[in-house]
C-alpha cells in the first residue's frame, strides 16, 4: 500500500505529452500564433484545436500532418476535402483527395462518409476537421470513429469553439483523442442536473480543475491573443448587419392572434407551410436586390427549397440527395468560382466551408438549433470576410417564438464561450497552478471537544491515540456525488467509487487502530442513482453494500443495518427522477422503482482482548430523559433505563421515527459561494438515539466529517466528550460556534434544511 501523501498526489489528472520531443521548424507561412499553436499541438501527440471560424484551422492542421512521422488521413465534410487540396497548395504541402480507401501518399483526405474504406492501420496520424461530429454521444459515426482510430498514436481534433455546455462534446474529444473515457469525465467533474433528464452539470468546486485538466491536451481561441502575446491585427469580425422580416400568417387554430409561444415539432412544420410562399417572396426580393452580388439563402426543408426555387430560378439549388459530386462541385462554384446565388440547408453546407466570397446571406425560416443557425452565418461572418455582412431573417408571425429562443440560445452561447477561454487561458497561462494538498491540520477546542482543521486521514494517523476512541459515527462524502472544496484531500474529489474507497481505506484503518476494543462506528450512507451517459445504463449503485465490504476488509465486524424510511413524493419533489413518476407507472411500469431509504450500518471493533468498556449506562441519575420517549419510566436510574416499547422502537430493523428536517442551525451560514448547496447534515433523531445507544456518558464520541458539527453538538448535549476533524475552512468555522453553543445550551433546533 503506497503512503498517504503519494496517493494524495496521484489524484492529479495530467494527460502527459506523448509527441515529438524535438519539434521541427515550422513554416514561417503561418502567423506566430498559428506556429505556436502546430508546436503546441506536435508535442501534445493527441490534442484538440477550438479555434473560431477564419483563424487558420486548414492550414494549422495542414502543418501539423506534414511534419507527423508516418502517413496521416484527415476526415472532412463533403466540398471542405477539395478546399483543403488546394489550400494545401498554397502552403506547398501535398494533399492528395481520395474516396476509395487507397492511401495517395504522406496526406491523404477523404469525406467522413468514406472513411470506412480505409484501413487506420495505414496511417500513423489523423485529423477530425470539423470534429464537431463527434457531439453526438450515442451516434454511430462517433462510435466508428472511437473504435477505428483507438490505437493510432497521432490524432488531432480540429473545429470552431464547441458548445462550452456540451459536455457530451467536450467528453467525446477526451475519449476520442485517448485522454479519458467520457464517462470518466462525467463521474469525476459533473453532477446530474436534476432538473433536465440525460443532462450533467459542472461540480461548482471542480470547475477549476476541470478546465486546468482540459487546458492540457485543448486550446481554444477567439483571437490569437487568447493563447500569448499575439497581435489580433486582421482579426477583427468584420460588421454585420441583422435584420429581420416578418410575414402575415394566420394564428394557430383556436386563437385570435399570434402569441409568440415556443412551438411544438408538430405545429412547427404546420406554421411554417402556411407562410413559406410569403418567405420564399421576401427572399426572392432580399436576393434580387442586387442581383450581380453573390447571395447565400439557407433553408431546413425541400418544400422551403422548391418554393424559393420557383421564386429564383437562377438559383442553384444543393440539397442532401445530390450525388458527392454534385454537392461538391456546386459549393466549391459558389465558393472560389462563378456560381452568384445558392440556397441550401446547414446540413449540407454548414460546416467546415469557406464562403467568404459572399457577404449577403438570408434565412428562409429559423429552427430551433443554435448550432445549425450559428454555423450558416460563420460560413460567411468570419476572419478574412473583408466586407460588411448583410443577414436577412424572414420568419412567418407565427414563428416569433423561434427567434426568441435563438437569440437566448447565441447570447447564452458567447458569454459561455468567453468563460470558457478565459478559463482554459488561466492554466494555459499558468502552468504551475494545480490543486492543493491540505496542510497539516491545526486545531481549536472547548470544554468537552476539540475539533481538528485539516484531513482526516492525518488527523487519525497523526493525533489521535490508540484505543481513544468509544463510538464513531459520521455520515461520509458519498463517493464523488458531491465534492465539497478543491483540495485533492476532499474525499468527494475522486474519479469515481474505486478511488474513493482506496483513500477510504486509510481512514478506516486507522478509525479501528484508535477505536476502543469492543466498541463500535455507525456511518450514514444510502444507495448513488447511477446515469445513462456517466455509468453506461440507469439505475442504482450499492453504495452501502461497498461500504460494508471496505469496512470488512479492514477488519471490522458487519454489525448491524437500520433502514431510515424517507417520503418517496419528496424524494420525486427534489430530484425530478423519472422513476417516481406517477405517469411513468402508467406509461412503462418497468421503469418505476421505489423511493430509496437512508441506511445506519453499524460495525464493531473485536480484539483478542477483554473488552473492557461495555456500554451500561450506569450513572447515578438520568440526566437524558427527553431521550428515551414519552411511553419510557418516569423515573429512571440510568441513562439507559428504558420500557420495552421503546427498545422495540429502537430495535425495529426500519425506523419511521426519523424527522427528516429536524437537523442543526447554521447550514447556510457555512456555504461558500463555490457550494451547488449544503447536503443537509445528518438528523439529529439519528444522532441521539445512536448515542444513547451505543455510549456512556462521559464516553468520547469522533466524526471524521463533521463538517458543521452535528454530531458534535449531540454529543455535548447528551454528555459525550467530542473529537472531530473537518477539512472544509466554511464548515469548520460553523462547527466550532456550535460545538460552542452545544455546551452553552444556546442554540436553538430547526425544522428545515439550508
Amino acid at each position: 500500500m503506497k503512503s498517504y501523501e503519494s496517493f494524495i498526489a496521484s489524484k492529479r489528472v495530467t494527460d502527459l505529452p506523448t509527441g515529438l520531443s524535438d519539434v521541427p521548424e515550422i513554416s514561417a507561412q503561418l502567423f506566430p500564433f498559428q506556429i505556436a499553436v502546430v508546436k503546441w499541438a506536435l508535442e501534445r501527440g493527441r490534442a484538440a484545436i477550438w479555434a473560431d471560424c477564419g483563424l487558420g484551422k486548414t492550414p494549422i492542421q495542414l502543418e501539423w500532418a506534414n511534419h507527423v512521422p508516418g502517413n496521416v488521413l484527415i476526415l472532412a465534410p463533403i466540398a471542405v476535402a477539395a478546399q483543403t487540396v488546394r489550400e494545401g497548395k498554397k502552403f506547398n504541402i501535398p494533399v492528395a483527395y481520395s474516396r476509395d480507401g487507397n492511401p495517395c501518399g504522406k496526406i491523404t483526405i477523404t469525406n467522413y462518409e468514406m472513411f470506412h474504406h480505409f484501413n487506420p492501420a495505414d496511417y500513423n496520424g489523423v485529423v477530425l476537421d470539423e470534429s464537431s461530429i463527434l457531439k453526438s454521444y450515442m451516434g454511430k459515426t462517433k462510435r466508428a470513429l472511437m473504435e477505428a482510430f483507438k490505437d493510432t498514436p497521432f490524432k488531432l481534433c480540429c473545429t470552431a469553439t464547441p458548445a462550452p455546455n456540451d459536455n457530451m462534446e467536450l467528453g467525446n474529444h477526451a475519449e476520442f483523442l485517448g485522454v479519458m473515457k467520457s464517462n470518466e469525465m462525467l463521474a469525476r467533474w459533473f453532477v446530474n442536473d436534476s432538473m433536465h433528464a440525460g443532462k450533467y452539470k459542472i461540480k461548482n468546486h471542480g470547475k477549476s480543475d476541470f478546465w486546468r485538466w482540459v487546458s492540457s491536451w485543448a486550446v481554444a481561441l477567439s483571437k490569437p491573443s487568447d493563447i500569448g502575446k499575439f497581435d489580433d491585427t486582421g482579426y477583427i469580425l468584420p460588421d454585420i448587419d441583422i435584420n429581420v422580416c416578418t410575414v402575415d400568417s394566420p394564428p394557430p387554430p383556436g386563437q385570435l392572434f399570434h402569441t409568440g409561444a415556443t412551438l411544438s415539432a408538430t405545429d412547427i412544420h404546420r406554421v411554417k407551410r402556411e407562410s413559406v410562399h410569403d418567405r420564399a417572396l421576401a427572399v426572392a426580393e432580399f436576393a434580387n436586390r442586387q442581383p450581380d452580388v453573390k447571395c447565400l439563402i439557407w433553408c431546413d426543408t425541400n418544400y422551403e427549397a422548391d418554393a424559393i426555387k420557383k421564386a429564383l430560378p437562377r438559383a442553384v439549388d444543393v440539397r442532401g440527395t445530390d450525388s458527392a459530386e454534385k454537392k461538391e462541385d456546386a459549393l466549391l462554384s459558389f465558393a472560389e468560382g462563378d456560381c452568384m446565388l445558392m440556397i441550401t440547408k446547414p446540413s449540407v453546407a454548414g460546416f467546415g466551408m469557406n464562403f467568404q466570397s459572399c457577404h449577403r446571406i438570408a434565412f428562409v425560416g429559423l429552427s430551433y438549433s443554435f448550432e445549425s443557425e450559428y454555423q450558416a452565418i460563420r460560413r460567411v461572418w468570419r476572419f478574412g470576410q473583408k466586407r460588411p455582412v448583410e443577414c436577412l431573417l424572414v420568419e412567418g408571425q407565427a414563428e416569433s417564438g423561434i427567434r426568441g429562443v435563438l437569440e437566448r440560445k447565441i447570447d447564452e452561447h458567447a458569454e459561455m464561450q468567453t468563460s470558457m477561454i478565459n478559463s482554459m487561458r488561466e492554466w494555459q497561462q499558468m502552468e504551475s497552478k494545480e490543486l492543493h494538498i491540505a496542510a497539516p491540520p491545526t486545531s481549536k477546542s472547548g470544554k468537552d471537544w476539540i475539533l481538528w482543521h485539516g484531513d482526516c486521514v492525518d488527523v487519525l494517523r497523526d493525533r489521535v491515540k490508540d484505543e481513544s476512541i468509544d463510538f464513531s459515527i459520521f455520515s461520509p462524502p458519498f463517493a464523488n456525488l458531491y465534492i465539497y472544496s478543491d483540495s485533492l484531500n476532499d474525499m468527494g474529489n475522486c474519479s469515481g467509487h474505486s478511488e474513493f474507497f482506496d483513500q477510504m481505506e486509510y481512514m478506516i484503518k486507522d478509525l479501528l487502530r484508535a477505536t476502543v476494543t469492543g466498541r463500535l462506528c455507525a456511518i450514514h450512507c444510502k444507495d448513488l442513482p447511477a446515469y445513462m451517459g456517466r455509468d453506461g445504463a440507469a439505475g442504482l449503485i450499492d453504495f452501502p453494500g461497498e461500504c460494508i465490504r471496505s469496512f470488512e476488509q479492514a477488519g471490522w465486524q458487519y454489525h448491524s443495518r437500520v433502514t431510515i424510511w424517507k417520503d418517496p413524493v419528496t424524494e420525486m419533489q427534489r430530484t425530478k427522477n423519472h422513476g417516481l413518476l406517477h405517469k411513468q407507472l402508467c406509461k412503462d411500469s418497468a421503469a418505476s422503482r421505489q423511493g430509496m431509504a437512508d441506511y445506519l450500518l453499524v460495525f464493531r471493533k473485536w480484539g483478542d482482548s477483554n473488552f473492557t468498556k461495555p456500554v451500561r449506562g450506569d450513572t447515578p441519575e438520568a440526566r437524558f430523559g427527553s431521550y428515551i420517549g414519552e411511553d419510557g419510566p418516569k423515573n429512571v436510574k440510568s441513562d439507559r433505563d428504558m420500557s420495552i416499547q421503546v427498545w422495540q422502537r429502537y430495535a425495529s430493523p426500519v425506523w419511521f421515527d426519523i424527522k427528516q428536517q429536524r437537523v442543526l442551525q447554521g447550514s447556510r451560514h457555512a456555504t461558500d459561494a463555490d457550494d451547488e448547496r449544503h447536503i443537509c447534515p445528518l438528523q439529529l433523531d439519528v444522532i441521539e438515539r445512536s448515542i444513547h445507544l451505543w455510549t456512556n456518558p462521559g464516553d468520547v464520541v469522533f466524526s471524521p466529517f463533521t463538517g458543521i458539527g452535528s454530531e458534535g453538538y449531540c454529543s455535548l448535549q447528551m454528555g459525550r466528550k467530542f473529537i472531530g476533524a473537518e477539512l472544509k475552512e466554511s464548515y469548520f468555522n460553523q462547527a466550532c460556534k456550535n460545538l460552542n453553543d452545544a455546551v452553552s445550551g444556546t442554540m436553538d433546533l430547526f425544522q428545515g434544511c439550508n
